[in-house]
């Protein structure tokens, strides 16, 4: 079976984790979905991300990061863009998520970017996701 939106399957296994509880996930590896993960590390999402590999092939393992009460600390991560309707933004049409709370992810030209890095580096690129 070929998976069409290898992304929605990472964010959908990154949600789930979150919703079970679960202290890490295991997801197939590409350099994007790499790229993805370790900018959700960067912003506080993911405690650690490290790139295993399981009966020769590789896959990624992403740990969620948790509060105080062992809960996960995403409460929302959507896909944006989709294979079907790609959604692409200018560097000024880059919007914040809840005012600044959440994060933009952008894939630009200069790589896996946040809507912050977007602006302040004057780029865009295709609004892959956001997270809150």
């Amino acid at each position: 079976m070929t998976m069409t939106d290898p992304i929605a399957d990472l964010f959908t296994r990154v949600r789930n984790a979150a919703l079970a509880s679960r202290k890490h996930t295991d997801i197939p590896h590409s350099a994007m979905k790499e790229e993805v993960c370790r900018l959700l590390a960067r912003e506080g999402f993911l405690r650690e991300v490290q790139v295993t590999d399981v009966e020769g092939r590789k896959r990624l393992r992403a740990y969620l990061r948790t509060d105080e009460d062992g809960r996960s600390v995403i409460t929302r991560l959507e896909r944006v863009s989709k294979p079907g309707c790609r959604v692409y933004k200018k560097s000024d049409d880059v919007e914040r998520v809840l005012r600044g709370l959440g994060v933009g992810i952008y894939s630009t030209p200069k790589g896996m970017l946040t809507d912050a890095q977007c602006r302040e580096q004057k780029v865009g690129g295709e609004y892959v996701g956001r997270i809150w």
